[in-house]
């Protein structure tokens, strides 16, 4: 896909946006299942079911998808196809590219070892990768937009309110 057929793509989206803005609201949604007495959970998503448990560090043999490791392929995900849009573009083809995610959490939060040692992703490092002809100045620009249009990292840097609840 080129520029122009990336601009033919989105217009009409772009254009029915900004004449209603109601039709830009997309929902999102993940349900986990706990079947059997196993610790870990199914969750169903567009490449087929993932079985997500307890990662080692918190109990878990390492079979089954760690939480925070998902979180990492979805702002990887997210990064690189941002990446390839704002590319794009701009007209410039990428070579040899892609992005890691890479965050830390320390497991004695989780388990309850520590009150003071928070429960969650504490940092996340977002590293692009590629080679192009563009110069620098471009290069630089294009991480910086796929930076500020990725949906999950900008989740990340301004969370959302979380709401919990019981069915």
């Amino acid at each position: 896909m080129d520029s122009t057929e990336l601009r033919a793509l989105q217009k009409p989206l772009k254009d029915s946006y900004r004449e209603d803005p109601a039709k830009a609201l997309v929902p999102a949604k993940a349900v986990a299942v706990l079947d059997g007495q196993s610790i870990g959970v199914s969750v169903d998503g567009f490449a087929g079911t993932t079985r997500a448990g307890l990662h080692p560090a918190a109990g878990g043999d390492g079979t089954e998808a760690c939480s925070a490791d998902m979180l990492c392929e979805a702002v990887a995900a997210c990064a690189g196809v941002t990446l390839r849009s704002v590319a794009t573009a701009m007209g410039v083809e990428l070579r040899n590219a892609s992005v890691t995610a890479e965050a830390h959490w320390d497991a004695r939060g989780t388990l309850g070892v520590s009150r003071e040692v928070p429960v969650g992703i504490t940092d996340v490092t977002i590293t692009f990768d590629f080679t192009s002809d563009a110069d620098e100045a471009t290069e630089q620009k294009m991480i910086t937009l796929a930076e500020r249009y990725c949906v999950i990292a900008q989740t990340l840097q301004t969370p959302p309110k979380v709401t919990v609840q019981r069915a």
